[in-house]
């Protein structure tokens, strides 16, 4: 059975990744504690790889390594960092040729190199930014959402897709509340050749 690609984010109530241009996911609207990090630890552990967009990937890249020994960070961000840096990569970008941190770039064939990927993965891949997230949909290789929805509504920024030429239908398979008012809700993508 071929991998499957699970785009997860933190969204805001009207599904904008970010408010302002640069937040890099590290928006002060984003409540996440303890709980919530755990969470995150947990679904990623549970990741065969994880295809990342440059912009996320970056962001992850300079704070992630060093965080696994930053005695200073509680104990769940040193673990996320390990889990991230250890995990198989890729890294879909057109700029840059090489990265770090068991981490392989696709750059010119990227529908190619994700749907060998996916072919040659057992289990679920994480990906991560709304190009390469737009990209997969429209390619019909994105089969689920994992979406950690933040209360609040932040009127305009990054929506969590590019423009779409035609509605996506869902079918909910998980939800979760935390401490902090954040819900988790996962959700199928219904593809056009699916009953």
């Amino acid at each position: 059975m071929p991998g499957r690609f699970v785009y997860w984010m933190n969204v805001s109530l009207d599904l904008k990744i970010e408010h302002a241009p640069g937040e890099q996911g590290g928006g002060e609207w984003m409540r996440i504690g303890e709980a919530l990090h755990q969470e995150f630890n947990t679904r990623a552990r549970a990741f065969t790889a994880m295809v990342q967009g440059r912009t996320i990937y970056e962001t992850m890249e300079s704070f992630w390594p060093a965080a696994r020994t930053d005695e200073s960070l509680p104990g769940y961000l040193r673990e996320y960092g390990e889990i991230w840096t250890s995990a198989p990569k890729v890294l879909v970008s057109r700029t840059r040729t090489t990265a770090e941190h068991n981490t392989r770039v696709a750059g010119d064939d990227v529908i190619g190199a994700l749907t060998r990927l996916r072919a040659e993965t057992d289990g679920d891949i994480g990906v991560g930014g709304a190009t390469t997230a737009t990209l997969l949909l429209r390619a019909g290789l994105l089969d689920e959402l994992l979406l950690f929805t933040h209360p609040v509504v932040l009127g305009g920024g990054r929506p969590l897709f590019d423009d779409l030429e035609s509605p996506v239908e869902l079918d909910l398979i998980e939800q979760q509340s935390f401490e902090e008012g954040v819900t988790m809700h996962r959700y199928a993508v219904r593809h056009s050749d699916a009953p």
